[in-house]
């Protein structure tokens, strides 16, 4: 009996830490962010709205402390955050138009080709890179994209605004607020038409499928490694060269390999939607992945730093029926030996 009680405080204690101390840790050091959102208008009017209030906050506070030189910074925050939320609001009701908007193909291509293949390749359509990844990095700080998968794997609405303001439609802008100028310029001089035109002959030419691996290296191995890809080709190493990217982005950009299990899947699927949710001022852009996109890169990411998860919870269950069926043999056989000492 005194083993069952010795049990019973233990499995207390245990679920007491699990259910209780480590959740509450865990909120401490990693505070609670709003939820993946794929309509990035609503996204950026919600978080800019959300860094006025608390901005109103912190105003409020460094008034009550009454230090004179905290209330003026709280004072210069809110105001640039205001004018922030004035900028984002007006900025996505502009894009409206272009969103609804029918595109025409036809006039998209003549109008993608004249104005994106000088730094833009589209291989599916015979139009090479300009030039080799190192030069390309050398003059925009990372290497460009190809666009024959942007209709594929980037949302409309995201299209429309990265081709009108790319900083702000990537969630940037903050990087050139001393100014600088994103590296590539804002098609904002462009009919609502136009643009939806463009997208048009970019979502027209995407391929109908794509695997997971070809999301992600067209997504993110432009600034990003996997060093230990072996199982599926080898290393995979970021098409910019370290020095260049390292230069526009602020830090080189992390290896991916082990990024599944060192943050999960909740954290990367917000950092990928939003980074500016769990790293405020980060120079990693938006990415304005659609949702089926964003799914495959993070599967991709389990494919590479977890292969044996599948196989592992699949043991699980097993292991568990073990230990209760040896837990059970093991209590019968004390209480058969240690009866009469009892």
């Amino acid at each position: 009996m005194r083993e069952l009680k010795i049990l019973a405080v233990v499995v207390a204690l245990t679920l007491i830490t699990y259910w209780g101390v480590e959740p509450f840790a865990h909120s401490q050091m990693n505070p609670a962010v709003s939820p993946v959102e794929y309509k990035f208008d609503k996204a950026d009017k919600d978080s800019a709205k959300l860094e006025v209030e608390n901005a109103k906050k912190e105003l409020e506070s460094a008034k009550k402390d009454g230090i004179e030189k905290a209330v003026k910074a709280a004072e210069a925050t809110l105001t640039e955050k205001e004018a922030f939320e004035k900028t984002i609001t007006e900025f996505w009701a502009s894009n409206e138009e272009a969103i609804n908007l029918k595109g025409d193909v036809a006039n998209g291509e003549v109008l993608v080709t004249a104005n994106c293949t000088a730094c833009h390749s589209i291989e599916s359509k015979g139009f090479p890179q300009a030039m080799d990844n190192a030069t390309l990095a050398s003059a925009y700080g990372v290497a460009t994209p190809d666009l024959g998968s942007a209709g594929k794997i980037y949302s409309k609405e995201y299209l429309v605004a990265f081709i009108k303001n790319p900083a702000l439609g990537a969630k940037v802008s903050h990087k050139y607020e001393d100014g600088g100028a994103h590296p590539m310029p804002g098609y904002d001089w462009m009919s609502a038409q136009e643009i939806a035109d463009m997208v048009a002959y970019l979502q027209s030419i995407a391929p109908e499928k794509m695997t997971n691996k070809e999301v992600f290296t067209d997504a993110c191995q432009r600034c990003h490694a996997i060093k230990y890809a072996d199982k599926f080709g080898g290393t995979m190493a970021a098409f910019s060269p370290a020095d260049d990217v390292t230069k526009y982005m602020g830090k080189l950009p992390p290896d991916l390999s082990q990024f599944i299990i060192s943050r999960g899947h909740d954290y990367l699927h917000k950092f990928v939607n939003d980074p500016q949710k769990l790293l405020e001022g980060t120079a990693m852009p938006r990415v304005g992945l659609t949702e089926e996109a964003q799914n495959q890169v993070i599967t991709y990411l389990e494919e590479v730093g977890d292969p044996k998860k599948s196989e592992r919870e699949e043991l699980g269950p097993k292991f568990l029926i073990y230990l209760v069926i040896f837990a059970i043999f093991a209590f019968l056989w004390k209480a058969s030996r240690w009866r009469d000492v009892h």
